[in-house]
């Protein structure tokens, strides 16, 4: 019985590498000894018939260079695999980097028309807001707070100055906040123009210097005042600057 020629330790079964590189040296084998076999040309003796049949043999040096061709054929395939791999793996994760930026800049840009349109929404309410406020008449108490803040409206429009403390000191001096009050002994009263109403204004002054959009009246408080504010305005500069009589 032959003795084991392999080594103590060593597994016995071939790995699916030895087992391709052992049938890459056969198939190599075999077409070697079937190219050997045809002769050169197309007419064969019987001599050349019986000398084809003799048996190929190749020495170690030639076996080893049959494996070792084998042996790199499979490792140049065995990195063209893994380089395949490799190329098909960073396909596909550029492809997912590509998607995620796309991804994140639809969100981006989502968030952006969200918010303009938002803001866009917030002016509009602002605005609406203003509209109505604008358009809703304000509304003025028929005693003399109303008509010193209804005056001050009205030459805030006509770029008149003054101010509700100004309006209201005179009209304490000059009438007391009555806006039916006349003096009947003054220069003004002797000439036949008396002063009248809450600045006791006279006629000619109160044609003179009316305001537009409001009555022609000396009495009406709200005329009486806009009308004296005015005066001031082109005299002293602001009714805020008058102290005496005017």
């Amino acid at each position: 019985m032959p003795k084991n020629t392999f080594t103590r330790g060593h597994s016995r079964a071939l790995t699916k590498r030895h087992k391709i590189a052992v049938a890459g040296v056969a198939t190599l084998g075999a077409a070697a000894i079937a190219f050997s076999a045809v002769p050169g040309n197309a007419e064969t003796t019987t001599s050349e018939a019986a000398t084809s049949s003799v048996p190929v043999t190749y020495t170690s040096e030639q076996l080893k260079g049959l494996h070792a061709d084998v042996s790199e054929q499979l490792a140049a395939k065995t990195f063209q695999g893994k380089a395949a791999e490799t190329k098909a793996k960073a396909e596909t994760k550029a492809k997912a980097a590509a998607a995620a930026k796309k991804k994140a800049a639809a969100a981006a840009a989502a968030k952006k028309a969200a918010k303009a349109r938002k803001a866009k929404e917030a002016a509009s309410r602002s605005a609406q807001r203003a509209k109505l406020k604008a358009a809703a008449p304000r509304s003025y108490g028929d005693n003399l707070d109303g008509w010193i803040k209804q005056s001050l409206d009205i030459m805030k429009s006509k770029g008149i100055p003054g101010s509700y403390n100004g309006l209201y000191r005179n009209i304490m001096r000059e009438s007391s906040g009555n806006p039916s009050a006349i003096n009947g002994w003054d220069i003004n009263a002797i000439n036949g123009t008396p002063s009248i109403g809450l600045l006791q204004i006279i006629k000619p002054t109160f044609d003179a210097y009316h305001v537009s959009g409001t009555s022609w009246s000396q009495y009406n408080p709200v005329a009486n005042i806009t009308a004296s504010a005015n005066y001031a305005f082109h005299r002293y500069g602001s009714i805020d600057n008058v102290n005496s009589a005017y």
